[in-house]
């Protein structure tokens, strides 16, 4: 498993490891405007890296994606009701599901289609019956097969346009580059959803981005602005350490450097025969044990039922 949860995730790049002890051995301009000569605010390193990356109005980082969609919920549709999806009602690992994340934000749930086949119709008439924010949930832990279907994002996004609505997205594990040049299915990155039609946009900073435990929340100045004069967003601002990993990692991506760089996009991309000759040679150092085809998942809640061919190294006790 890549992406092990109680391994801890994606293990960070040296640079991000190195910002983390700079900043944290030190006193750092966190919350100082050098140019100004003025108080500043603590996100501003990573977020400007944000938006460089994919093009967004504004960013803006919490402590985790959980509290990202909590926040965003809070501060834009408390005591409004949302539209969602059944088949998108999702639970992720430790119990958190999103009915509950709402019901916490004072938002209305309001379900629409079934759980195998949602339409755009479904959601119009969630508008008409009074919703005010459309809201998408990736499913990023589990597949639904068969007799199934659901709008696009792009489809969804031009209807809330249309409607005067927001679109928020719940991307999940939060992909910013082509999952499919590693022979996986392609997973949906920040740029292409923000592209077709997203208000808001809510990922993680620790699966598939492969940076520190992180809640990133991309989208539309305004939309953001209030979501950052919300009372809940101090409770879950990150702090100095995650910040100074977070920009270090997206640094790696606005360099082109991530596949070198950064520990979990290497691994993604090691071809079989590397892995085999690494196994291979530790083999020939133990003097034990014997070589073994296998497959690797993603984890994290990550593209559900992808994997990668590996070797092993077996041992027989």
């Amino acid at each position: 498993v890549i992406l092990h949860t109680n391994l801890g995730r994606a293990p960070l790049s040296q640079e991000a490891l190195a910002q983390i002890q700079a900043v944290g051995a030190a006193y750092s301009t966190l919350e100082f405007d050098l140019h100004a000569g003025k108080r500043g605010k603590r996100d501003v390193h990573a977020a400007d890296q944000l938006i460089r990356l994919t093009g967004a109005e504004a960013a803006l980082i919490v402590n985790n994606n959980a509290g990202a969609v909590l926040l965003v919920l809070s501060a834009l549709a408390k005591s409004k009701k949302v539209a969602i999806s059944r088949s998108q009602l999702v639970e992720i690992g430790g119990g958190f599901r999103i009915p509950d994340v709402m019901k916490q934000s004072g938002a209305k749930l309001i379900e629409v289609g079934t759980t195998n086949r949602t339409n755009r119709a479904d959601f119009e008439v969630a508008i008409a019956e009074g919703a005010k924010m459309l809201l998408w949930a990736h499913q990023s832990n589990f597949q639904i097969v068969g007799f199934s279907s659901s709008p696009e994002i792009a489809e969804l996004g031009n209807l809330a346009h249309q409607k005067g609505v927001p679109l928020v997205v719940d991307l999940g594990s939060g992909a910013v580059v082509d999952t499919s040049r590693f022979g996986l299915r392609h997973e949906p990155t920040a740029m292409e959803v923000l592209a077709a039609g997203a208000d808001v946009v809510c990922f993680s900073g620790d699966k598939l981005l492969g940076g520190p435990q992180a809640g990133i929340i991309l989208g539309r100045s305004d939309l953001l602005e209030k979501i950052r004069k919300h009372p809940l967003y101090r409770a879950l601002r990150a702090d100095k350490l995650c910040l100074a990993g977070l920009n270090a990692t997206l640094l790696h991506y606005l360099k082109g450097e991530a596949e070198e760089k950064i520990p979990l996009v290497r691994m993604l991309a090691l071809k079989p025969d590397e892995i085999k000759t690494r196994a291979e040679a530790w083999i020939a150092e133990l003097g034990y044990g014997s070589l073994v085809e296998g497959r690797s998942t993603i984890g994290g809640g990550s593209l559900p039922g992808q994997d990668l061919p590996t070797y092993l190294l077996a041992l027989r006790c």
